[in-house]
């Protein structure tokens, strides 16, 4: 009667393989070098999974603030060249420009805008900023300006004001009900030349778009008011045009261009911020490769402690195989040693990089406060706070980045094991 050759990963192997994870310190130091194993691993998990949410999370954040205060796609004109040479880039058939944009399938919103840099000033400050001259209802439309929990004022007076960034009120001193200047340099032409043009608005409502350049620099401006402010009676200077799906402009940009006509020129928030965006993705790359790295380094640990095991129990192993075992079953057993580190130290890791994307304001507060402060500078980055967005697929990619390399580098050591002559072993036992 012969008997049946024992199953793969059998318990007996499992047994032996956790007999050998808890191997007291005066067996060699075993265990000492598996809480290595299994510490470095969780860390490197960890690391790699909060870099990867912090990497997405910041993407978001600076694509949804720019989706949500900037045009998906700008129309502008080519020009026509003046009786004076000069070169005219404003749209006198803005109306019916914006209708026909309007009907493009895909397009949700378009809006007439006049643009001009000027200085503001109230009281004794002055700041820089960036006017845009809209329509009331286009700027109600705006999700990050018209925002009621971020802004404050009341935006339906906006026809009697403006509109001013929260960074403009805290650079200017002023609040909703003040009233502050705008300066152009462009004003009244008279004979011994132009004149500065300046005019008092109030303060009717200030927003804050959750992008530091965009609070620190815009003024909106009714859109007859900034006709008349910038000498551009009748005309406009550009259309701001949103879409249902803007990471998908290649859909929209030519049916947008030829409904606007023979003049007209398109760019797009990729074409403004791609620059950016695509530095992101080379940091991006090279922060997995460097974190993979890291993993990997984490990972050679479990071969240290494999080799330490296989050379402190050469004598088991010499015996399990006298008594019967086979090599794939010593292999198993070392295997599941080796893999048992790197399973439970990615799932520690996991734990602990979850944990962090979620709770990453009370953390990043804590750090902010330890540290006294300006730990993160919005002029700098851009945005107001350390972002943390946390995808499955960041997650999968950690695991399977962390199982595979542990898996990988076990099998050496185990199959030196597996190999182990037991005679060699039990000789000078």
């Amino acid at each position: 009667m012969t008997t049946a050759a024992p199953k793969p990963f059998s318990g007996y192997e499992w047994k032996i393989a956790w007999r050998y994870l808890r191997a007291r310190r005066a067996e060699g130091g075993v265990s000492v070098m598996t809480w290595i194993s299994l510490i470095g691993i969780t860390l490197a998990v960890f690391a790699l999974i909060a870099t990867l949410a912090v990497r997405s999370g910041f993407r978001a954040e600076f694509v949804g603030t720019i989706l949500g205060a900037n045009a998906h796609v700008t129309v502008y004109s080519a020009g026509v060249i003046t009786e004076s040479g000069q070169i005219d880039r404003t749209i006198p058939d803005y109306a019916e420009m914006a209708a026909r944009v309007a009907e493009v399938p895909g397009v949700t919103r378009v809006a007439p805008l006049v643009k001009g840099q000027v200085l503001a000033a109230h009281r004794n400050s002055n700041a820089g900023v960036q006017v845009f001259g809209i329509h009331a209802e286009d700027l109600e439309s705006l999700p990050g300006i018209a925002d009621n929990e971020t802004g404050y004022g009341d935006l339906a007076r906006f026809d009697e004001g403006v509109s001013i960034g929260s960074g403009v009120a805290r650079s200017l001193g002023a609040t909703v009900g003040d009233r502050i200047r705008l300066i152009s340099p462009d004003g009244v032409k008279t004979a011994f030349g132009t004149s500065p043009r300046v005019n008092a608005y109030e303060v009717v409502h200030v927003f804050s778009a959750g992008r530091y350049d965009i609070d620190n620099t815009r003024v909106y401006l009714p859109f007859a008011e900034a006709q008349v402010y910038f000498n551009r009676e009748g005309v406009a200077d550009e259309l701001e045009v949103m879409v249902a799906e803007p990471e998908e402009l290649d859909r929209y940009t030519l049916a947008i261009l030829r409904a606007a006509g023979e003049q007209a020129r398109v760019w797009t928030w990729r074409d403004a911020s791609g620059g950016f965006l695509r530095a992101l993705e080379v940091e991006d790359n090279v922060m997995f490769i460097i974190l993979s790295i890291l993993v990997l380094i984490a990972s050679m640990n479990i071969v240290s402690g494999l080799i330490m095991l296989v050379k402190n129990k050469g004598r088991d192993i010499g015996i399990l195989r006298t008594i019967g075992l086979s090599e794939g079953s010593v292999l198993r057993v070392f295997f599941i040693c080796g893999a048992f580190t790197g399973i439970i130290g990615t799932a520690c890791g996991v734990v602990l990089g979850c944990l962090f994307a979620i709770y990453i304001d009370p953390i990043f507060s804590f750090v902010n406060y330890v540290m006294g402060g300006g730990v993160w500078d919005p002029a700098i980055r851009g945005i107001y706070a350390l972002p943390a967005e946390l995808h499955l697929v960041d997650v999968l990619k950690a695991v399977g980045l962390s199982l595979g390399l542990s898996f990988i580098v076990t099998w050496f050591p185990a199959r030196r094991a597996a190999r182990l002559n037991p005679v060699e072993a039990l000789r000078y036992e």
